[in-house]
């Protein structure tokens, strides 16, 4: 009689293989580190903001005081540039058959 399967150490060595591999590969993910890229676009970005804060004086206190008023709620809107603006818009609908 047979005490001792050959199999069965076959099938042990297998799992272990496996725990070993998942190991492996737990301390490689933990050995990375993190990276940080910045794409071209947004370093574009980054300048022009740069190049926004010193840009005209004037443009910069036009912008200041339309924040204010529309955080106050006075700014008011005109309706006649609003609709001069948006017709060519809705005249492209017309143009395709919507």
């Amino acid at each position: 009689m047979k005490i001792n399967d050959t199999g069965r150490i076959g099938s042990i060595n297998s799992y272990q293989r496996q725990l070993e591999n998942q190991r492996q590969l737990t301390d490689k993910k933990m050995k990375r580190k993190d990276e940080v890229s910045i794409s071209s676009a947004a370093q574009e970005l980054l300048q022009a903001q740069a190049k926004e804060k010193t840009a005209d004086p004037a443009r910069v206190q036009r912008l200041k005081e339309l924040k204010e008023q529309v955080s106050s709620g006075t700014y008011q809107v005109d309706a006649g540039k609003l609709a001069d603006k948006l017709v060519p818009y809705f005249k492209s609908f017309g143009d395709n058959g919507l």
